[in-house]
């Protein structure tokens, strides 16, 4: 790129980190000594700012640029992303956010714990958010090391790992001073910036094409090699019996792994009433569905305008789609136009991952200090727990940036597949069943937690994802022996069976009272903090 893109995005760039310090240097000022404070904001926010708070922490370097690229290299089967990124909304509309709201106070376990002993429980619960959400942190360490890479012309790979240590940097910053009002606020910022950004592009695609969506889709066609099959199923996951299932192991990994994902479930507290709580996630809904609409146009709008040669040229994984996109409808490479759209472009995704890592961040380290260290220590001592909490924030960023490097080939969309894997079938099961099973017990919670979380990992390390091929972590190195890339078809049912199998075979006889009670206030809100 020329000195002018990175001049102007690097200027961008620090403008987004210079308010975005600003707002957590002002919200640092107010008192954040109390755990509410901390891990919950206060509980001030209404249902329309936490709305397009949980969309901002949504919409991540895996949709904005992850999920543009893979339509623009496969078509059809790309879009299984937007689609079930979407229809997971769903499900959390309907079982998961009013209930959690009036069950728990900062995190997963706080729900499962109310009717359960506290001590395994939490450990287990802890173990496993903290285990999503450092999946999901190195998507978007990915993203911004690609991000950056292309801005320096793709050849830096010093620069691309700068960038992802300054990430890591900024978030345990944003967490450490801000807590939650901080990281809220930063994310409200974030996704108007992001909606703005995307429907500016989405109406020049369309304008660049008249306004006919036929015609983008035949020249997105044409321009791929594939022909039509690039708007058919079956381009990246129809090739044998081994794809078909990974597509379906995808989709049921994105469509039920969100309503396990802690840095979501966590924003359900920062709403005052259960009430406000559904009010969020239908405004969240709007905002998000009209988001991943628009990544479709952008998508195939990147395969007909720049071409998946071109997108693959720059970065094999597709995570550069809408920034070359972004140049090319501007006016090209050399001109003022196209330096000025993407280095917008640029700097919005660059806040979308700023704003996400500093999210997630939060909601991991409150599971460390509320769930892990308080189940070793003695509760009781908020002003210690926060303590913890920021500590925590500062090994979470470490580990983060670490596994970011490694992990800097793949595409950011495939990895957050990977999180929402391991969240549906290591939250999911235990989450359900402490809300709806009369007959659940602790030993079953902790079954249902291990046995979704162990092997969804262990099916990740033996994935082609991490050996035995061209693509993989290692590349020289085959230690494969389980097919899929996404082990939520085996991992998920797993997770369910172990809960039911920890119940019945337990000599724990479940808590009939605890259930009534739980039962009660999850549906009232009756007693809910």
């Amino acid at each position: 790129m020329t000195e002018d893109h990175q001049a102007l995005a690097l200027l961008l760039f620090s403008a987004f980190v210079a308010v975005t310090l600003g707002i957590t240097t002002w919200v640092s000022r107010r008192r954040q000594g109390s755990a509410e404070e901390f891990y919950a904001g206060g509980r001030l926010f209404s249902p329309m700012e936490n709305g397009f708070a949980i969309a901002g922490d949504y919409m991540s370097a895996a949709s904005f640029l992850g999920i543009s690229g893979l339509i623009a290299l496969f078509g059809y089967d790309g879009m299984l992303y937007s689609v079930g990124f979407l229809v997971a909304w769903l499900v959390v509309l309907f079982l998961v956010a009013e209930l959690v709201r009036n069950c728990g106070r900062f995190t997963l376990a706080d729900v499962v714990a109310a009717r359960m002993r506290e001590r395994p429980v939490r450990i287990a619960a802890g173990t496993s958010s903290v285990t999503v959400s450092v999946l999901y942190l190195v998507a978007q360490m990915v993203g911004a090391g690609s991000l950056v890479a292309l801005l320096l012309g793709g050849r830096s790979e010093a620069a691309q790992a700068w960038t992802v240590v300054g990430v890591g940097a900024l978030m345990v910053v944003y967490v450490s001073l801000g807590g939650m009002r901080a990281t809220t606020w930063i994310q409200i910022v974030k996704a108007v910036l992001l909606l703005g950004g995307t429907i500016a592009l989405t109406v020049l695609v369309l304008l660049r094409f008249h306004g006919d969506f036929n015609r983008l889709l035949l020249t997105a066609a044409e321009r791929s090699g594939h022909g039509e099959a690039f708007l058919a199923p079956g381009l990246a996951y129809g090739g044998d019996w081994t794809s078909r299932f990974d597509f379906v192991s995808l989709g049921l990994a994105l469509v039920l792994g969100t309503a396990g994902l802690p840095h979501i479930l966590s924003r359900f507290y920062t709403v005052p009433t259960a009430r406000a709580a559904r009010r969020s996630v239908v405004w969240s809904i709007g905002l998000i569905g009209g988001f991943y609409l628009m990544t479709i146009v952008l998508g195939f709008g990147a395969a007909a305008v720049v071409g998946p040669e071109a997108v693959r040229g720059s970065n094999a994984a597709g995570n550069t789609a809408v920034p070359l996109l972004a140049l090319d409808l501007g006016g090209g490479a050399d001109s003022t136009g196209g330096t000025v759209l993407f280095a917008i472009v640029a700097a919005v995704a660059f806040a979308t991952i700023l704003a996400v890592v500093a999210g997630i961040t939060l909601a991991s380290s409150a599971s460390v200090a509320h769930d892990l260290y308080a189940s070793v220590r003695h509760r009781g001592k908020p002003h210690r727990e926060v303590t913890v909490a920021r500590v925590a924030a500062v090994g979470i960023g470490v580990l983060a940036i670490a596994l970011g490097l490694l992990a800097r080939d793949l595409n950011v969309a495939f990895l957050v597949g990977l999180a929402f894997a391991v969240a549906a079938s290591a939250n999911l099961p235990v989450l359900l069943y402490s809300l709806f099973w009369r007959g659940f017990t602790t030993s079953g919670a902790v079954w249902a937690v291990y046995g979704g979380l162990i092997p969804a990992v262990v099916l990740v390390l033996l994935s082609p994802v991490v050996s035995g091929s061209p693509d993989s972590l290692f590349p020289g190195v085959d230690f494969q022996l389980f097919p899929l890339q996404n082990p939520g078809l085996v991992s998920i049912p797993l997770g369910f069976l172990a809960g039911w199998l920890g119940t019945v075979t337990s000599a724990e006889a479940p808590d009939e009272a605890k259930h009534a009670e739980t039962e009660v206030r999850s549906l009232t809100g009756a007693g809910a903090v």
